[in-house]
């Protein structure tokens, strides 16, 4: 085999991962850690099924979301905006801007206390340096060298499937938890069910994703919608993209389940918080190396979850006040689109410094965002099946049925927590 011709086919296939794949590995962001550390923690190897389960129900929602963006060279907001009536849109959007401002903080929260673990210092010192390197990314860098860099701070996940060799783990009970779903009615395991299904499907990465392919062909010199030949050629790519981009998310996901279990769980330590207490507690149970790795692990994807949040939020307001938005465009071409980038990371450090427990502020941000999923999937569903939209691209019904799936899946879980708060 000619390993230049390899090496050639190699970088082409990686160009393919783009949106999809930064969109993965955003879901795995050091509140998602800290609630897949939380489940491995308190109930071992039991909630592993469900990584497995949402994995193909991630993969629908994305994709109608990907095909959104594509096809019609708008967000999802943008085309909400345009088919349905204002109303519809907006508590939509208030909504997810609370929720991804309150995420912000509770991930510079994690990434300070992680460093803090690691360096040393005062944690609270770390928050606006991070908020600050955030911004400065997302303002000043072009988006062609933008993009690239949040696909090399995916590489920071693979710090969790590196702990899984540092630890001796029992597989065969692995296989079990994975393959034979633990079905309980405690009030704590259906926390952490819903807590589970709500962090691996979140609508910030639907706006996320879809502007995201709006960028991409942009970037490419396409705009707007694209023609009948290119974009059938590019719903292949993103099909690649997708599913590897969301499969990569939750076996990410499965090795932090999996690491805490065969560490914290088996050693007592059930009452986990957060993913910096994870990393703390892993120190005298699995050694320095996996602490190390844990704690570095938190910090890579904090700096990618916080622009893909924040740009989520500023996409999202931007299309619905009809603003011009854009990672290409510059500060001055898009006042209005990167004010919003910049207030939810400013607000999000601010509510590290404010009297406010993190952790209750994080129970309801994860509130917010399984109550406002539930319209939004709906109202993307019933969009990516119309023709006046979506051309002679609308959805599958092999897609349209995983995508309901989700939808059901997720109004489901929202059911359960409203019963276990009030029971």
């Amino acid at each position: 085999m000619n390993p230049a011709r390899s090496m050639a086919g190699l970088r082409l296939w990686l160009r393919k991962l783009g949106p999809g794949l930064i969109t993965g590995a955003a879901d795995d962001d050091p509140s998602g850690i800290g609630t897949y550390s939380q489940a491995g923690a308190q109930f071992g190897f039991a909630p592993l099924w469900m990584l497995l389960f949402t994995y193909p129900l991630m993969v629908g929602i994305q994709l109608v979301s990907a095909r959104i963006g594509l096809v019609t060279g708008h967000g999802v907001a943008a085309n909400i905006r345009r088919l349905y009536p204002r109303w519809v849109l907006q508590p939509m959007i208030v909504l997810l801007l609370a929720a991804n401002t309150i995420n912000i903080a509770a991930d510079l929260g994690a990434m300070s206390e992680a460093l803090r673990l690691l360096i040393g210092g005062p944690a609270l010192v770390y928050v606006p340096v991070f908020g600050a390197i955030s911004i400065l990314l997302q303002v000043l860098m072009p988006y062609p060298r933008y993009a690239p860099l949040l696909k090399w701070l995916v590489c920071a996940l693979f710090a969790y499937v590196g702990t899984v060799f540092v630890i001796a783990v029992p597989w065969r009970e692995v296989l079990v938890g994975a393959l034979i779903p633990t079905l309980s009615l405690s009030r704590d395991y259906v926390l952490v069910l819903v807590a589970v299904f709500g962090t691996t499907i979140s609508p910030y990465l639907f706006f996320w994703q879809a502007s995201q392919e709006v960028e991409e062909q942009r970037a490419a010199g396409f705009g707007g919608r694209l023609e009948v030949e290119r974009a059938r050629e590019e719903l292949g790519r993103v099909r690649v993209d997708t599913y590897l981009g969301m499969g990569f998310s939750n076996l990410v996901a499965f090795f932090i389940v999996l690491t805490t279990a065969v560490t914290l769980h088996r050693a007592g330590l059930t009452d986990i918080q957060d993913s910096a207490q994870a990393a703390a507690a892993l120190r005298p149970i699995a050694g320095e190396f996996a602490f190390a790795l844990f704690s570095a692990g938190i910090i890579g994807t904090g700096m990618l979850a916080i622009p893909v949040l924040a740009g989520s939020a500023a996409y999202a307001v931007a299309e619905t006040l009809e603003w011009r938005s854009g990672l290409a465009l510059k500060p001055l071409e898009a006042r209005g689109f990167y004010a919003i980038i910049v207030a939810a990371v400013v607000i999000g450090a601010g509510i590290d410094f404010a009297p406010i427990d993190p952790i209750k502020a994080l129970f309801w941000s994860a509130v917010i965002n399984g109550v406002v999923a539930v319209p939004i999937m709906a109202v993307m569903m019933l969009l990516a099946a119309r023709p006046e939209a979506m051309g002679p691209f609308v959805i599958s019904a092999r897609l349209k049925r995983l995508g309901w799936a989700a939808t059901f899946t997720m109004a489901a879980a929202v059911a359960l927590l409203v019963y276990t708060s009030y029971a």
